[in-house]
């Protein structure tokens, strides 16, 4: 098999692991709650994000909210996701980035979207994809950082770099599907510490399987 057959092979196999797999956890109804919800995300679960958000969205709903919102009122209903002090200073200067440059509107393209304070990339993928169906690039969080480079799709420990060297073996068309593969497999197996690498379904296919102790 080809370094270039072996790629789709492992995403063909984790395809038949995951069938349902469809997109980011989060809970959002747009694309603003979403950018939130991922600026939250960071260093925290989605599940718990997901319950500050059941909160959060109830008080902010415009970019105008977030830009105005009092700062340690914001703080309070964010702090369980940590970090919360960058985090409500992000959102706020990005809902006020949004509310100045964008008529308010979350932007549809990688560029103008990286252009808001706090989002970088990942963050923008991550938007894009699951709120627009935008598919620009792959969005490189630590679960797709990780098994890139157990898989070695990457040699790479730069995000940009490695969502660089993704998007040269997967079409545009596979990269929102790699993106939920490699992070459902992540989680569920390929873990950081304690890799089921016995139960992995790409195992045979992987050059780090039984390397861990």
């Amino acid at each position: 098999m080809s370094q270039k057959e072996r790629p789709q092979r492992i995403v063909a196999l984790l395809r038949k692991e995951y069938p349902d797999v469809k997109g980011t956890a989060l809970n959002f109804n747009n694309a603003l709650e979403l950018l939130v919800a991922t600026i939250l995300a960071a260093q925290c679960t989605d599940e718990k994000v997901n319950e500050v958000t059941e909160v959060l969205f109830k008080r902010y709903k415009t970019p105008k909210d977030y830009a105005e919102a009092d700062i340690e009122k914001l703080r309070e209903i964010i702090k369980p996701t940590g970090f919360y002090r960058n985090k409500s200073k992000f959102i706020k200067a990005a809902a006020k980035k949004l509310v100045e440059d964008f008529n308010s509107n979350v932007p549809r393209s990688i560029e103008e979207m990286t252009k808001l304070p706090g989002v970088a990339r990942k963050t923008a993928n991550i938007v894009l994809s699951n709120a627009y169906g935008v598919i620009e690039g792959v969005a490189v969080d630590t679960h797709v950082m990780r098994l890139s480079k157990r898989l070695s799709f990457t040699e790479q420990k730069n995000r940009d770099k490695i969502e660089r060297d993704l998007m040269s073996l997967f079409p545009k068309e596979h990269r929102f599907e790699l993106t939920n593969l490699l992070i459902a497999h992540g989680r569920s197996v390929c873990q950081a510490r304690h890799p089921k690498c016995k139960e992995c379904a790409v195992n045979e296919l992987c050059p780090s399987a039984f390397t861990f102790d």
